[in-house]
């Protein structure tokens, strides 16, 4: 085999076995404690989540309001832009006991948090 064709077939399969981690990723996301956060013009419902302390969850996060949303959490290293009407998610690690301060970047005066149990 040729050095082409080794690197070829050696880049084919780093390829597909990156795209097998991606569909394993995806498909644990979907198992995991999932909470729900509705974003609408510097309005956040609920402002306060409780979760699973030491247990990965999921927040789906949709923006309902007229213009962009970002939900970004300074202390959990999270942030996520929404156009209007897009839904999306993040997915947090296994948090300590405590509260995580969360906010609408755009909308200042929108400050949420979750509370990990």
């Amino acid at each position: 085999m040729t050095g082409i064709r080794k690197f070829a077939a050696l880049a084919l399969c780093a390829s597909f076995a990156a795209s097998l981690a991606g569909v394993a990723n995806v498909a644990h996301a979907e198992d995991l404690p999932t909470f729900k956060l509705e974003m609408a013009d510097g309005k956040l419902n609920p402002a306060r989540i409780e979760v699973p302390a030491g247990k990965r969850i999921k927040i789906e996060v949709r923006n309902t309001g007229k213009g962009a949303a970002e939900f970004e959490s300074v202390q959990l290293r999270k942030e996520k832009v929404l156009a209007p009407g897009a839904d999306s998610f993040v997915v947090i690690a296994p948090l300590d006991p405590g509260e995580y301060k969360f906010f609408d970047d755009f909308h200042q005066q929108a400050q949420g948090v979750i509370v990990a149990k």
